[in-house]
């Protein structure tokens, strides 16, 4: 049985766009597919007749410093996007992310778009990038726009665009400037299945002795990626000191809403480990900052 009946494959966005409004419906894009195929073949998705390769797209291949921002296309394969020099300066976090998702060969097709479109609130890429004050760049009929990174999610496997008529376009974070770092860990099964029980990122700014400025992701911390917005609120301005850390720490189990899984960890568990995960992340963050 055939999974699709039409493959398209656009040069730039304008032919991106004119397929999305003219190919046969329901259709869906595709970038590595490391994802996608996999649920068309066990019938996890709803059957597609066009698929539109968006890997050939000129807009969407690019990784390249603007102004005082990088721009990562959402098509860059992760292994690029943890290799590349501008993204191993300025965003430590989302490298070190990229260099975690599943294996090598997967790595070299799989696509930074396709890990945040797939919306699950634990995805590696996906939780770096939070913590990196990204904004992403949506496309659809009527142009292209920028919208705040979290504003992409509406819960477990959901996200906010308009399938069939929009796509991430791309990525813009901010430049690293002096006393700015962050981390990305995560904590997975010893047998080497490719899915974190917990994983946690952290951008900050120090200042002397203090924490200027600090973002906190973690995944999974609700149905959607979570900011741990309370911790960063007890961090921000503080001594970077025992005492400091382990009141944010008790914000972040106040405010995050762990679930259990049966294929990952209970609740109670990860309660438990996020407790070391954090502390580690934010210590080499700091260590890094200053």
């Amino acid at each position: 049985m055939n999974l699709w009946q039409n493959y398209i494959r656009p040069k730039n966005l304008s032919e991106a766009m004119d397929a999305f409004a003219s190919a046969p419906r329901p259709l869906v894009p595709i970038a590595g597919g490391t994802d996608l195929l996999l649920d068309l073949e066990q019938g996890r998705h709803s059957p597609v007749k066009t698929l539109i390769d968006v890997t050939t797209i000129a807009e969407m291949t690019l990784l390249e410093p603007r102004g005082d921002e990088i721009f990562i296309g959402a098509s860059v394969p992760v292994n690029r996007v943890a290799s590349d020099p501008l993204t191993v300066r300025h965003a430590q976090a989302l490298t070190e992310a990229c260099n975690l998702i599943a294996g090598p060969q997967v790595r070299n097709v799989a696509t930074l778009g396709g890990n945040v479109a797939h919306a699950l609130p634990a995805a590696d890429g996906t939780i770096a990038l939070l913590a990196l004050n990204v904004v992403a760049e949506i496309a659809s009929a009527s142009g292209t726009r920028r919208i705040p990174f979290q504003e992409l999610f509406l819960g477990p496997g959901k996200s906010s665009l308009n399938h069939g008529e929009e796509l991430i376009v791309g990525f813009y974070l901010p430049l690293s400037s002096p006393l700015q770092s962050s981390c990305f860990q995560r904590i997975m099964r010893p047998q080497g299945v490719a899915l974190p029980i917990l994983n946690c990122a952290v951008w900050l700014e120090c200042e002397n002795d203090a924490i200027k400025d600090i973002r906190v992701a973690v995944g999974p911390g609700g149905g959607t990626p979570f900011r741990a917005t309370q911790a960063e609120e007890t961090l921000r301005g503080q001594t970077f000191n025992e005492t400091t850390i382990k009141s944010a720490l008790e914000d972040l189990l106040a405010q995050a809403k762990f679930r259990t899984s049966a294929r990952r960890a209970s609740a109670d568990y990860r309660q438990h480990i996020v407790v070391g995960l954090f502390k580690d992340v934010l210590e080499s963050a700091w260590e890094r900052a200053s």
